[in-house]
């Protein structure tokens, strides 16, 4: 008989940081911002690529095209894999006074910002975010290191919640 809540995660799935810690996941839609900055991002970078296959490959004597496919075919890889790794490695808890972000896969972050020390709060959003209903939550703490923790992928009336919570119980905390 085999004890299932007993077996590890593993820590290699898609999913693992969310389901192993407690934490919940960015907004699925987040993918889609990332894809499409992702792809503003590739664009000039093949088209520069092409640009160099068609005017500097022929007068070196070097093969045409070769540039150009590998650049775009790394934009299309890159457009379609990355963004949907980087939402599923994304995690965040509030409570207990304090808010908790964790991403990465293979070099890993867990931050834990006690409310205590929050000196601001801001919620951004920018122009292919609000085509989403998206925001960032960015938390400005008191010292130097890591004194900026960002939470992106977030409804932007979730945001805006958050970021009321946060800020009632710094009054709290310091009435």
């Amino acid at each position: 008989m085999t004890d299932t809540a007993a077996a590890p995660t593993d820590p290699f799935a898609p999913d693992a940081l969310n389901a192993s810690e407690g934490l919940g996941p960015v907004d699925p839609a987040y993918g889609h911002v990332l894809r499409i900055t992702t792809a503003l991002n590739m664009l000039p970078l093949a088209i520069g690529a092409t640009l160099f296959d068609l005017l500097v490959m022929p007068r070196i004597g070097g093969p045409t095209g070769l540039v150009s496919v590998a650049a775009w075919l790394f934009a299309a890889i890159a457009i379609v894999t990355f963004p949907a790794r980087r939402v599923s490695r994304w995690g965040y808890r509030i409570g207990e006074g304090q808010l908790r972000v964790a991403r990465g896969w293979l070099f890993r972050t867990d931050t834990i910002v006690p409310f205590v020390r929050v000196q601001h709060i801001d919620v951004g959003q920018g122009p292919v975010e609000r085509w989403f209903g998206l925001s960032h939550l960015v938390v400005h703490t008191s010292g130097t290191h890591n004194s900026t923790v960002t939470l992106p992928g977030l409804q932007a009336d979730l945001a805006a919640a958050m970021r009321e919570t946060i800020r009632r119980h710094i009054q709290t905390d310091f009435a």
